[in-house]
């Protein structure tokens, strides 16, 4: 009879530990107000004269970007696995040139109890004295209505051997061509197309005014 015990107590206390890593990782300390003072400091980067991606005339009416609020549903821990092979892809550009990104791993998880997979990339070329990342273009079912219609991006801290990579959909962000023609960006490729809606991150920017 102790041993049912036992297991009761055992599970009982790994489900408190399972709640308490919850609240001390998701609660408005740790998560929400980083997550938020991220996008006031990003409101001030476009209304900036020497920074923003806007036009002149649209920096100068500017108020902030749009956004939908943080779900930590979107805050999604996904299985990395490591491509065997890290072929150099060129990625097209928007004025139709190309950038060399290598195809690094690919990260499955669910959304609504669908599985999804995105690949994570790296720069074949990066820039000197910029700390290491994986890049994810990617589409969903948000482009064009809610989002900008050409996808968004997240960027990932790099992490040698990782097995899972957390994928904030929460940071996800529109290029700045989606802000001023001027700029070129990398289009998300085919086996970044998401089947799903992911209502998380950044809006389009038509939202924001």
């Amino acid at each position: 009879m102790q041993r049912p015990l036992r297991l009761i107590i055992l599970a009982g206390i790994a489900l408190v530990l399972f709640y308490f890593v919850q609240e001390t990782f998701f609660n408005d300390d740790n998560y929400i107000k980083p997550l938020l003072q991220e996008r006031k400091a990003k409101d001030l980067t476009f209304r900036s004269r020497a920074n923003s991606p806007l036009p002149d005339e649209a920096r100068r009416s500017f108020k902030n970007l749009s956004y939908f609020e943080p779900d930590m549903e979107y805050a999604i821990t996904a299985k990395l696995e490591k491509l065997p092979q890290q072929d150099t892809l060129e990625l097209p550009l928007t004025d139709g040139s190309t950038e060399a990104y290598l195809r690094y791993a690919t990260a499955s998880f669910e959304v609504a109890g669908q599985p999804q997979q995105l690949t994570l990339y790296k720069q074949a070329a990066p820039e000197a004295g910029k700390e290491p990342q994986l890049f994810v273009p990617f589409t969903d079912k948000t482009n064009g209505y809610d989002t900008y219609g050409g996808g968004r991006y997240l960027d990932i801290p790099f992490e040698e051997n990782a097995t899972t990579v957390v994928l904030d959909f929460n940071r996800a962000y529109s290029p700045f061509c989606a802000f001023n023609p001027d700029y070129v960006c990398p289009v998300p490729p085919k086996d970044n197309r998401l089947d799903v809606a992911i209502p998380a991150g950044e809006k389009g920017y038509e939202e924001a005014h």
